[in-house]
């Protein structure tokens, strides 16, 4: 395990002031803890560019994708306690799974399907199931953008919103592919139907409270409102349009202000990406799946999860989506991404790194080597806009010594 350089740690500092001063970012934090101990944090910048608001420790911020992590710890919480297995089809939990089809290959329309085999809970978990993101090509994304269907805060349920979905096709066959999806958001509906709670409820009562995080939650908490960030897109249309290529001429064009966004008060309770919160509490829950567990789960389920759980890298399973991750040199597990070369990954850092981002370019990583925690804040979508989370991981190796 190496130390670090804090000479070399204080470059952080300077990139993100740069990223601040190109009007990039509008403000971000970066909390670094080694061996449970803080060994790095900085926060530079406006939560709120409008009214002149400093982005601070508390602020509290979308982390989209990265309550995917805390839905599939959830999941693996029911697994440990024999209320359910991971080869279970989706269709047990949820009837509209039941007689799925998929699509042919190189279909070109939603009517060309054949019958194929409902997608189980691990390949829901892993992003192989069939399903997608409305942001993806192909015809299904195409038929989700149209219904609305990627579970963002408006009023529907996670319930409603899983049924409409179970009624698409899937978009291959599940188990032959990688492709990032709403799966995770379907895993949160299946554990409503196993524990009988409203899915908020349930993260609140097994890992929320547990460990602390008293501020992460689906609306953001009443006390919280006046520390809420802004968020923000360099784009010209919807910050969520990952093959956008028009720019605004506005790199911080306003998407979500603070006041009046629906995450104030949403019946929307994503597992694939509803959660708001701060920095500490992510910080909490990334030492829970780096330390043993924390009485969460058992640190051999941990382990378990951050296995690589494909065939070989993502790459090797041909995708064409939108992944928050490098897809070369990169397995997947149960919640995230893992490395299993960073040469082939071309991003410096220790094999066995367990990650995961989300669409405002807020990103995570445990690393097993150096017993390392990193959390990386911001507001602004898409994550793909900058290689921010590349530069903080070379940053940060650089420092150890």
């Amino acid at each position: 395990m190496g130390s670090f350089d804090n000479g070399r740690l204080d470059r952080i500092k300077g990139w993100m002031q740069g990223y601040v001063d190109a009007e990039r970012y509008a403000g971000c934090s970066v909390l670094i803890a080694q061996m449970g101990t803080e060994s790095f944090y900085h926060d530079v910048g406006l939560r709120d560019v409008a009214h002149d608001l400093p982005w601070q420790r508390d602020t509290v911020a979308r982390i989209f994708s990265m309550t995917k992590p805390i839905t599939s710890a959830a999941m693996m919480i029911l697994v440990e306690r024999g209320l359910v297995h991971l080869d279970a089809p989706v269709s047990d939990f949820i009837a509209g799974f039941g007689d799925a089809r998929c699509l042919i290959p190189k279909a070109t329309d939603l009517s060309q399907t054949e019958p194929c085999a409902s997608p189980t809970l691990h390949q829901l978990l892993t992003h192989t199931s069939g399903l997608s993101y409305s942001f993806n090509p192909g015809v299904l994304p195409r038929a989700m953008r149209e219904g609305k269907l990627d579970f963002d805060p408006r009023q529907r349920t996670l319930a409603e919103v899983a049924d409409l979905v179970a009624e698409l096709p899937l978009a291959f066959r599940p188990g032959t592919r990688w492709e990032y999806s709403v799966g995770i958001d379907i895993i949160a509906r299946v554990i409503e139907v196993i524990s009988g709670k409203p899915f908020g409820t349930f993260l609140k009562d097994e890992i929320f409270d547990p460990l602390g995080m008293d501020e992460t939650r689906f609306n953001v908490p009443a006390d919280a409102l006046d520390r809420f960030a802004a968020l923000y897109t360099p784009l010209a249309g919807d910050s969520f349009d990952l093959n956008a290529t028009e720019k605004s001429t506005q790199t911080l064009r306003l998407v979500d202000a603070a006041e009046g966004s629906p995450y104030l008060d949403t019946k929307m309770q994503s597992g694939g990406g509803g959660l708001v919160g701060t920095i500490d509490d992510y910080l909490k829950f990334a030492e829970m799946l780096r330390d043993g567990g924390k009485g969460i789960l058992s640190p051999h389920t941990l382990s378990f999860m951050q296995r690589n759980h494909l065939a070989g890298d993502i790459a090797s399973m041909g995708p064409s989506s939108f992944a928050e991750q490098p897809m070369e040199g990169m397995g997947f597990g149960i919640g995230g991404a893992v490395v299993l070369d960073p040469g082939r990954a071309r991003v410096p850092g220790s094999v066995g790194d367990f990650s995961w981002g989300g669409m405002a370019s807020t990103f995570f990583w445990i690393d097993p080597v150096h017993e390392l925690s990193v959390v990386f804040f911001t507001q602004l979508s898409p994550s793909s806009s900058y290689p921010s989370r590349s530069q903080l991981k070379a940053l940060l190796q650089g420092a150890l010594q």
